[in-house]
C-alpha cells in the first residue's frame, strides 16, 4: 500500500467517478473525493500528494465553474502539489482559450484508458511542480488555419495561445495575470486594420507589454521587406516559409 494520498475533486459525483477512485485504490493509493465544497481544498491538500480534477462537460461555458477551478490551482500550488485535469477531448481547446492557465498541467482525455491512468498518475506525483515549466508564446495572426499550424508545431514545447487580429492582441495581453505573463509573441507583419508594425507600437507604449519580445512573422522576404521589418527593431524576424525544425531552433535560441 502507497502512503501517497490523491485528492480525487469533481463537480458532481457519479459512477465514473467512482471508477476512478476504486482504480486509485486498486493501484494502492489513498484517496480522499471531494465533491462540490471545494472551501475545504486548503485543509485537504496538506494531506494531499496530487489533485485529479474530474472536468464537467460544460465547463468553459461557465464563469462559476472556471472560478472553481482556479481555486483548485491556486490551493495546489500553495501547497506545492501537481494537477491532473481528466476532461473531454473536445472541451479541452475551448477550455484553453477561457483560462489559458490549463496547459501548465496534465490532461487525460476521457473516457479514460485505465491501462494508461495508472503510470501518468504515478509520474505526476513524483514530479516537482515547477519542473519542466513551458514557455508561453502568444500567436498573433489573421490566418487562423496557419496559426493553429505554427501552433501544432511547437505545443509540444512550449504553452501556445492564438489570436486572430492585432487589437484582440492587445486586449489579451493586458488582461493575462502577472504569474501567467507571455514569454515571446510572433506577430504576423500584414494584417487588416491593424498591421503587425502597429501592435509592435502599441505594445512598447504599454509598460505591461514593453518588455516582451516579438519576433515578425512575414510571408516576404526580399532585401527591402527585411530591412523595413528590422527598421522596427522587434527581437528577430522569421519567414512563413520556414519548416518545422527551423521554428523550432529559431524559438529555442530567442528563449534560452
Amino acid at each position: 500500500m502507497s502512503d501517497k494520498c490523491i485528492t480525487l475533486i469533481t463537480y458532481q459525483f457519479s459512477v465514473v467517478v467512482k471508477g476512478i477512485e476504486n482504480k486509485l485504490v486498486e493501484l494502492g493509493y489513498k484517496v480522499d473525493v471531494v465533491s462540490d465544497t471545494f472551501d475545504i481544498l486548503p485543509a485537504v491538500s496538506k494531506t494531499s500528494d496530487l489533485f485529479l480534477i474530474y472536468l464537467p462537460s460544460d465547463i468553459a461555458d461557465s464563469s462559476a465553474k472556471i472560478s472553481a477551478l482556479s481555486l483548485m490551482c491556486d490551493t495546489a500550488k500553495d501547497a506545492g502539489i501537481n494537477i491532473i485535469l481528466l476532461g473531454e477531448y473536445l472541451c479541452h481547446e475551448d477550455l484553453s482559450k477561457a483560462y489559458p492557465r490549463i496547459d501548465n498541467y496534465e490532461w487525460v482525455d476521457r473516457p479514460v484508458d485505465m491501462d494508461k491512468f495508472g503510470p501518468i498518475v504515478k509520474k505526476a506525483i513524483e514530479k516537482r511542480p515547477d519542473q519542466d515549466e513551458k514557455k508561453r508564446i502568444l500567436i498573433v495572426d489573421d490566418d487562423p488555419a496557419y496559426a493553429k499550424m505554427i501552433r501544432e508545431w511547437i505545443k509540444d514545447s512550449y504553452k501556445v495561445d492564438i489570436v486572430t487580429a492585432g487589437m484582440q492582441a492587445i486586449k489579451f495581453l493586458l488582461k493575462v495575470k502577472e504569474n501567467e505573463q507571455v514569454d515571446l509573441i510572433l506577430l504576423d507583419y500584414e494584417m487588416p486594420v491593424v498591421d503587425g508594425p502597429q501592435v509592435l507600437q502599441m505594445l512598447r507604449q504599454e509598460p505591461a507589454t514593453a518588455n516582451i519580445p516579438v519576433v515578425f512573422l512575414t510571408g516576404i522576404g526580399t532585401k527591402e521587406a527585411v530591412s523595413r521589418v528590422m527598421a522596427l527593431k522587434p527581437t528577430g524576424y522569421i519567414l512563413k516559409s520556414t519548416t518545422r525544425e527551423g521554428l523550432l531552433v529559431f524559438l529555442h535560441e530567442k528563449l534560452k
